[in-house]
Protein backbone atom coordinates (compact mmCIF):
# COMPACT_ATOMS: atom_id res chain seq x y z
CA UNK A 1 0.00 0.00 0.00
CA UNK A 2 2.71 2.50 0.88
CA UNK A 3 4.58 1.61 -2.31
CA UNK A 4 1.69 2.80 -4.46
CA UNK A 5 2.04 6.19 -6.01
CA UNK A 6 -0.57 8.64 -4.78
CA UNK A 7 -3.09 9.74 -7.38
CA UNK A 8 -4.19 13.23 -6.43
CA UNK A 9 -7.81 14.10 -7.06
CA UNK A 10 -10.42 16.47 -5.75
CA UNK A 11 -13.32 15.94 -3.39
CA UNK A 12 -16.71 15.12 -4.94
CA UNK A 13 -19.08 18.06 -5.45
CA UNK A 14 -21.68 16.62 -3.06
CA UNK A 15 -21.55 16.92 0.72
CA UNK A 16 -19.92 14.02 2.57
CA UNK A 17 -22.07 11.95 4.90
CA UNK A 18 -19.37 12.41 7.57
CA UNK A 19 -15.85 13.69 8.18
CA UNK A 20 -13.33 12.71 10.83
CA UNK A 21 -9.68 13.32 11.69
CA UNK A 22 -7.84 10.24 12.99
CA UNK A 23 -5.73 10.63 16.11
CA UNK A 24 -2.47 8.99 17.28
CA UNK A 25 -4.36 6.24 19.15
CA UNK A 26 -5.83 5.15 15.77
CA UNK A 27 -2.37 4.52 14.24
CA UNK A 28 -0.28 1.38 14.02
CA UNK A 29 3.47 1.13 14.75
CA UNK A 30 4.31 2.35 11.22
CA UNK A 31 2.24 5.51 11.70
CA UNK A 32 -0.61 4.58 9.35
CA UNK A 33 -4.18 4.36 10.56
CA UNK A 34 -5.37 0.83 11.37
CA UNK A 35 -7.41 -0.81 8.61
CA UNK A 36 -9.92 -1.90 11.24
CA UNK A 37 -10.45 1.73 12.27
CA UNK A 38 -11.18 2.60 8.64
CA UNK A 39 -13.55 -0.36 8.28
CA UNK A 40 -15.49 0.79 11.34
CA UNK A 41 -15.81 4.34 10.00
CA UNK A 42 -16.93 3.04 6.57
CA UNK A 43 -19.58 0.89 8.26
CA UNK A 44 -20.84 3.89 10.24
CA UNK A 45 -21.00 6.07 7.11
CA UNK A 46 -22.81 3.39 5.12
CA UNK A 47 -25.28 2.76 7.91
CA UNK A 48 -26.25 6.45 8.03
CA UNK A 49 -27.52 6.28 4.44
CA UNK A 50 -29.08 2.84 4.99
CA UNK A 51 -30.96 4.14 8.06
CA UNK A 52 -32.23 7.11 6.05
CA UNK A 53 -33.48 4.74 3.37
CA UNK A 54 -34.98 2.26 5.84
CA UNK A 55 -36.44 5.06 7.98
CA UNK A 56 -35.22 3.20 11.03
CA UNK A 57 -32.70 0.73 12.38
CA UNK A 58 -30.50 -1.41 10.13
CA UNK A 59 -27.85 -4.05 10.64
CA UNK A 60 -24.83 -4.81 8.47
CA UNK A 61 -25.27 -8.17 6.75
CA UNK A 62 -22.45 -8.11 4.19
CA UNK A 63 -19.28 -6.34 3.27
CA UNK A 64 -19.43 -7.10 -0.44
CA UNK A 65 -16.13 -5.42 -1.32
CA UNK A 66 -13.47 -3.42 0.48
CA UNK A 67 -10.35 -1.90 -1.06
CA UNK A 68 -7.62 0.13 0.58
CA UNK A 69 -5.95 2.34 -2.05
CA UNK A 70 -3.71 4.57 0.09
CA UNK A 71 -2.81 4.78 3.77
CA UNK A 72 -4.41 7.34 6.04
CA UNK A 73 -2.23 9.23 8.51
CA UNK A 74 -2.78 11.02 11.79
CA UNK A 75 -4.10 14.50 11.07
CA UNK A 76 -5.56 13.73 7.62
CA UNK A 77 -9.11 15.01 7.22
CA UNK A 78 -11.05 11.96 6.07
CA UNK A 79 -14.36 12.41 4.18
CA UNK A 80 -16.91 9.67 3.50
CA UNK A 81 -19.27 9.78 0.53
CA UNK A 82 -22.13 7.30 0.18
CA UNK A 83 -24.16 6.33 -2.86
CA UNK A 84 -27.20 4.07 -2.71
CA UNK A 85 -26.68 1.29 -5.25
CA UNK A 86 -29.60 -1.06 -4.74
CA UNK A 87 -32.76 -1.20 -2.67
CA UNK A 88 -34.50 -4.52 -2.15
CA UNK A 89 -37.53 -5.60 -0.15
CA UNK A 90 -35.66 -5.50 3.19
CA UNK A 91 -32.09 -4.52 2.23
CA UNK A 92 -30.05 -1.58 1.01
CA UNK A 93 -26.66 -1.85 -0.70
CA UNK A 94 -24.43 1.22 -0.67
CA UNK A 95 -21.05 2.24 -2.02
CA UNK A 96 -18.78 4.22 0.29
CA UNK A 97 -15.86 6.21 -1.14
CA UNK A 98 -13.32 7.69 1.24
CA UNK A 99 -10.99 10.60 0.49
CA UNK A 100 -8.20 12.01 2.66
CA UNK A 101 -7.10 15.61 2.63
CA UNK A 102 -3.48 15.26 3.65
CA UNK A 103 -2.29 17.03 6.77
CA UNK A 104 -1.07 19.73 7.15
CA UNK A 105 -2.07 21.56 3.95
CA UNK A 106 -5.44 19.77 3.36
CA UNK A 107 -5.28 20.76 -0.33
CA UNK A 108 -3.67 17.44 -1.30
CA UNK A 109 -6.63 15.05 -1.80
CA UNK A 110 -6.34 11.29 -2.43
CA UNK A 111 -8.91 8.51 -2.61
CA UNK A 112 -7.95 6.12 0.16
CA UNK A 113 -10.69 3.52 0.41
CA UNK A 114 -13.85 2.28 -1.27
CA UNK A 115 -16.33 -0.35 -0.17
CA UNK A 116 -19.71 -1.86 -0.91
CA UNK A 117 -21.89 -2.92 2.01
CA UNK A 118 -25.38 -4.36 2.42
CA UNK A 119 -27.67 -3.53 5.33
CA UNK A 120 -31.02 -5.05 6.33
CA UNK A 121 -33.78 -3.06 7.99
CA UNK A 122 -34.66 -4.48 11.41
CA UNK A 123 -37.51 -4.05 13.87
CA UNK A 124 -37.19 -3.51 17.63
CA UNK A 125 -36.66 -7.26 18.16
CA UNK A 126 -33.82 -7.33 15.59
CA UNK A 127 -35.82 -9.19 12.94
CA UNK A 128 -35.73 -8.21 9.28
CA UNK A 129 -38.55 -5.91 8.25
CA UNK A 130 -39.70 -4.57 4.91
CA UNK A 131 -38.54 -1.17 3.79
CA UNK A 132 -41.17 1.56 3.40
CA UNK A 133 -43.05 0.91 0.11
CA UNK A 134 -42.07 4.27 -1.40
CA UNK A 135 -38.37 3.30 -1.07
CA UNK A 136 -38.44 -0.17 -2.66
CA UNK A 137 -37.32 -0.16 -6.30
Amino acid sequence: MTNQQEHHTSLPEVQPIMRIMPMPADANAQGAIFGGWMMMQVDIAGSIEAQRCAQGAVTTVAVNAFQFHQPVHVGDLVSFYVERLRVGKTSVTVKVEVFAQRHPDLANVVKVTEAMLTYVAVDAAGHARELPPEIVE
